[in-house]
């Protein structure tokens, strides 16, 4: 089978790139018979040069990078999207695969798709997430286009797929769950590796929280920066400190950095805020095992998978109830609702003042984590795209 794929989003460098590059490593692994056509520009297809004998690597010229030109605040052009079009319509796949609807683009008329998407957060959400109202309209124009072209839809959880019957009113018989799971590096780090990420990060013996990701309204940062603040007012001892991981410039999605920094000098815990900038893998697999717990106490996540990396390396989450994770690790975390921020505070002193429950979470979640399996992702993507393809 020829399966056409949208290699765009592979340079992203959030979770649509993540998810993108983890599951095409994946089903090119499962489906060796089948071979592999990535429409993808160059900065793509740089970011992630996929070699496998059943891949074919694609590029298609674009003015502007598809990971750029559809940012929250961007627009696509016309031009750049007709040559992706054209390119897909000289090939005619059997079947296309679109690992991210966010870089989505026109497919010829009568093309066989299958399209992913993540969550409805964009459109349960628009003012956190989609800043002006062009951009509320070009992404609803892409998203329905998309849903129409799609025979069907992946996305990554029951509770994404659930979101999406509500918000789209696509039929559960359209919908396939594919899952994620941690990449290979994230790992329990040596007391050698974790000693000497503290030394990187300069915060020394004492203890930390970290956050990966974006810095945008929907995570909901500002409610972990007070429930931060409370805590580490309250302590006798070493307060705790806050590792905020990602970049924080040039960043495509919606941002509010500088609100936060405001938050974080008024409430006077500048010296315990750690802005760590983006961090490697093979760091952030040592910082996360050093650390009391991963925090991820977002509006809503589709799947939160920087709270799952976290756990694969043995840390316990303080993770949102509107997401999966309380299913994906029920005994691996604290679970709390959304803007509450003492909530938060409580589960933050809950593990910094009971270590041995909080080794005990830790490993339990590291179990949690490792039964999630990108194979098994693959697997599902293989049997939604052969199901289309018939």
């Amino acid at each position: 089978m020829r399966i056409g794929v949208d290699a765009t989003c592979w340079s992203n460098s959030r979770g649509y790139g993540r998810f993108a590059r983890e599951l095409m490593s994946a089903l090119v692994a499962h489906a060796p018979e089948d071979h592999f056509i990535c429409f993808g520009d160059r900065a793509a297809l740089d970011a992630f040069p996929l070699q496998a004998p059943n891949v074919e690597l694609r590029e298609v010229a674009q003015s502007v990078s598809p990971t750029v030109a559809a940012a929250s605040d961007g627009s696509r052009s016309p031009r750049d999207m007709w040559a992706l079009t054209r390119a897909v319509g000289a090939e005619r796949p059997r079947v296309f695969f679109s690992p991210s609807v966010y870089t989505y683009f026109p497919l010829p008329l009568g093309q066989r798709a299958v399209v992913t998407i993540h969550d409805a957060i964009a459109e349960r959400f628009p003012l956190m997430t989609l800043p002006t109202p062009r951009a509320r309209l070009f992404w609803k124009m892409k998203v329905w286009l998309a849903i129409r072209q799609a025979r069907a839809i992946l996305t990554v959880s029951d509770y994404a797929a659930g979101e999406l019957q509500r918000v789209f009113r696509i039929p559960r018989r359209r919908l396939w769950i594919s899952g994620e799971a941690p990449a290979e590096v994230y790992q329990p780090a040596s007391p050698h590796e974790v000693l000497a990420a503290r030394e990187r990060l300069g915060v020394g013996a004492a203890p930390y929280f970290v956050y990966v990701g974006g810095f945008n309204p929907h995570k909901r940062l500002d409610t972990v920066i007070r429930a931060h603040a409370a805590v580490a007012a309250e302590r006798s001892g070493a307060p705790p400190h806050l590792l905020l991981v990602g970049k924080v410039s040039g960043d495509v999605f919606h941002g509010e950095g500088e609100r936060l920094r405001a938050l974080i000098a008024e409430l006077g815990t500048e010296p315990l805020v750690h802005w760590t900038g983006f961090v490697p893998d093979e760091d952030l697999a040592a910082v996360h095992s050093g650390a009391v717990a991963v925090v991820l106490a977002s509006e809503s996540e589709g799947f939160g998978l920087p709270a799952v990396e976290g756990a694969a390396c043995g840390a316990p989450v303080i993770a949102t109830r509107e997401s999966p994770l309380p299913q994906l690790l029920p005994k691996g975390g604290l679970f709390v609702r959304p803007g509450q921020v003492g909530e938060i505070a409580d589960a933050m002193r809950t593990l910094l003042n009971d270590p041995p429950r909080q080794r005990r979470m830790g490993l339990v979640a590291l179990t949690e984590a490792r039964a999630l399996t990108w194979s098994a992702a693959a697997a599902v993507t293989h049997a939604a795209l052969r199901d289309v393809a018939r």
